[in-house]
């Protein structure tokens, strides 16, 4: 037997094609399936593990193409009568439309993003790391431990990894908001500063819904109406949404670093005599709370 198989390979009568024993387009033949019928994988069973991976996008109306491409889908089971998860939350606000949902098992299970809401894209954390170096962040290498058990150094987390300890909180924070601002990091990077912990956390990572706000400093919004008319205009010294955030006049907040910021409603105010002197931000308009399809209700603030 070895010899007349050895025979047959040094003669090359051994002419089997690999290509016809292996399915060489197995990958794109999935691919293809999932894109056409929108199930993708499936069990043990034989039985579709996820559906509507892929669907048709809806050209009823241009703001209802608009409307599809902002929609989440939360992947819990239409038919489960669980109150909790269709429920609006507070950290909702102006991220997520509280009006757009459809009727019936889907409601409040398939939501839409507000007007000006977007989903961060994500940066590497290895660029941030190396800037928090040179503002002082100590590696946990070189860590005292003595030292950050007294209380006196804050703990700096990047992504939610441990990356050092910092001696002056506020000053590192506030370094790296005008980085921010100064559009010297990405715009999408998350400052948190924790002060009852006794941590600072920032976030690269992608899928964290963010919004833009005004920047109010000392009860006035950094805005000015010298920079509205450049944003109107269209010679060659005008503004565009990118150069107010370059600017330091406006910024994106996800819902963590909200939970840290004092929001004014109205421009108005930050005006108001007796009120606390602590806005930081301001919302460009209160309407950008509601989505595509809800905006274009008339009166929506009307019961």
């Amino acid at each position: 037997m070895q010899k007349i198989l050895k025979k047959d390979i040094d003669s090359g009568a051994s002419d089997i094609d690999i290509r016809k024993a292996i399915k060489h387009d197995i990958i794109t033949r999935g691919l293809k399936t999932a894109l056409a019928t929108g199930n993708w994988g499936r069990d043990k069973n034989n039985d579709v593990i996820k559906t509507g991976v892929a669907q048709v996008l809806n050209r009823l109306t241009f703001m209802s193409s608009i409307s599809h491409l902002r929609r989440l889908n939360t992947p819990i089971a239409k038919t489960g009568k669980l109150a909790k998860p269709r429920q609006l939350h507070n950290t909702h606000w102006g991220m997520i439309c509280p009006a757009e949902t459809p009727e019936g098992a889907a409601c409040g299970l398939v939501k839409n993003l507000a007007l000006m809401a977007f989903v961060s894209v994500g940066s590497t954390a290895t660029q941030l790391i190396s800037v928090l170096e040179d503002f002082g962040v100590e590696a946990l290498s070189v860590v005292n431990q003595q030292s950050v058990g007294d209380g006196k150094c804050v703990k700096v987390f990047v992504n939610g990894r441990w990356v050092g300890t910092h001696h002056n909180a506020d000053d590192l924070v506030n370094e790296i908001k005008c980085l921010r601002r100064s559009y010297e990091i990405p715009k999408e990077i998350s400052i948190v500063r924790d002060i009852s912990n006794k941590e600072v956390r920032f976030f690269t990572d992608s899928g964290r819904v963010q919004r833009p706000l005004f920047i109010v400093d000392e009860k006035n919004i950094v805005l000015r109406k010298h920079h509205i008319t450049k944003l109107q205009s269209r010679s060659n010294d005008s503004m565009n949404f990118d150069d107010t955030l370059k600017n330091g006049l406006c910024e994106f907040l996800d819902v963590e670093e909200e939970e840290t910021a004092m929001i004014a409603m109205h421009i108005s105010d930050l005006k108001n005599k007796g009120k606390i002197n602590a806005y930081t931000h301001c919302e460009i308009h209160p309407s950008m709370i509601l989505g595509v399809c809800a905006s274009i209700i008339p009166f929506p603030d009307h019961n």
